[in-house]
């Protein structure tokens, strides 16, 4: 097993791309593809950041893909607000993906904080 696969951080990650592939799905639909495929590629990009930092020797690279990861956490909140105003998403869909997301925002701040200890 990897390193990677043990993190709870990484497991609630897949989780959102799981998420986000499936409410994206209304986007295909309603000829909204591009939207759709920004925010599953900021999705997947949080989870496979994850894995490449945690497969890293050094601090200093292993901070900087959690850091990449946290920033495409960021990136798919912005991409919720934007279906949301759209009409894409209800709000409680976006509550609970906000939610996910800050949560995973705040694992990851913990984990470069660790590796900095």
């Amino acid at each position: 097993m990897f390193k990677f696969e043990n993190l709870e951080v990484w497991k609630i990650s897949v989780e959102l791309y799981r998420i986000a592939v499936l409410k994206t799905e209304q986007l295909y639909r309603r000829r909204r593809a591009c939207l759709g495929d920004q925010i599953r590629r900021a999705a997947l990009s949080v989870s496979t950041n994850i894995a490449e930092g945690s497969g890293r020797e050094g601090f200093r690279e292993s901070k900087q893909f959690f850091n990449i990861a946290k920033g495409s956490v960021y990136e798919v909140i912005s991409l919720l607000h934007v279906t949301r105003v759209e009409g894409f998403l209800s709000d409680e869909e976006h509550a609970a993906l906000y939610d996910r997301c800050d949560r995973i925002a705040r694992m990851l701040s913990g984990l470069i904080q660790r590796r900095a200890g």
